[in-house]
């Protein structure tokens, strides 16, 4: 009897100790699936190195029609607690408005709002409120960057990963690389908008002292790169100078309409990021 109750206890032993092997097998089994799962929706993100920029940054500018003031502009980077696949973002906020007598005929009011990835300057949530002179747009695109697409709210649109919108393009372009640039060199990138992918180009044109009613600064000149059914027909239509300093600031835009130029210029900073080592001070 004591050798039959032995034989069964080893027995039992046994079959618990394989059914335990086996039940371990399977968890490993699960948890390795499950693994390789997560490993293969893993999304490589791009980096940017930001040094141009950060939150707190207020830049104002006013928009001359010949020698009268029609309008302002004001761009400012803000906190967010908004999360993006667990990414933190910036927040970019830029308003437009006409001043003064421009009102009584075209008034115009603004806002574009952008929530950019802070290590690869790409948006996630962008939202444009158009008002000028009667004519509205109320837009809002949620891009999944993980997901390569962009939504307007009615529909999905295939895109590549790192896409700009209208305002991020602008922040993006201060985070490019202007070591050893040369006269002619082109920067481009994609942007989404009016649900249509567009690339953008501008043209290196090298470096320029200008002067604004702030005094003067030294800065790099660009244009964008003529394409044919585009905006612009030709180089000289929109003209612009950035800070030749780590802020990548533009102080000046000219751009040619039918009518004449109008001129953008900056007149306001608050908040940067660095010392603004290009404006001259003799």
């Amino acid at each position: 009897m004591a050798e039959f109750v032995w034989h069964i206890i080893c027995n039992y032993h046994f079959t618990m100790k394989r059914f335990a092997m086996r039940k371990l097998i399977y968890v490993f089994g699960l948890f390795a699936l499950f693994i390789g799962m997560t490993s293969s929706s893993v999304v490589s993100y791009p980096s940017v190195s930001n040094t141009a920029f950060q939150q707190g940054e207020k830049l104002r500018y006013r928009i001359t029609y010949g020698f009268v003031d029609a309008g302002e502009a004001i761009l400012e980077v803000r906190a967010t607690k908004h999360k993006r696949d667990g990414r933190e973002l910036d927040h970019v906020r830029g308003t437009g408005r006409t001043l003064g007598g421009f009102n009584s005929f075209y008034k115009v009011n603004d806002l574009y709002e952008s929530y950019i990835d802070k290590k690869s300057m790409m948006p996630w949530i962008f939202k444009r409120f158009v008002n000028e002179g009667g004519y509205k747009i109320n837009q809002r695109y949620d891009f999944a960057q993980n997901k390569l697409k962009v939504n307007n709210g009615e529909k999905d649109y295939k895109v590549t990963m790192g896409i700009q919108d209208m305002l991020s393009s602008f922040y993006k372009a201060r985070t490019l690389n202007f070591k050893g640039m040369k006269k002619g060199k082109i920067f481009s990138f994609k942007c989404f908008m009016d649900n249509e992918i567009f690339t953008l180009k501008i043209k290196y044109m090298g470096k320029e002292e200008i002067r604004i009613r702030k005094g003067k600064f030294n800065c790099y000149k660009f244009v964008p790169v003529v394409q044919t059914g585009r905006y612009f027909e030709h180089e000289d239509d929109v003209q612009f100078w950035v800070t030749a300093d780590k802020n990548r600031i533009p102080v000046l835009v000219k751009a040619k309409i039918p009518v004449g130029t109008v001129k953008m210029h900056l007149v306001e900073w608050n908040g940067l990021k660095n010392e603004l080592s290009s404006k001259v001070t003799k």
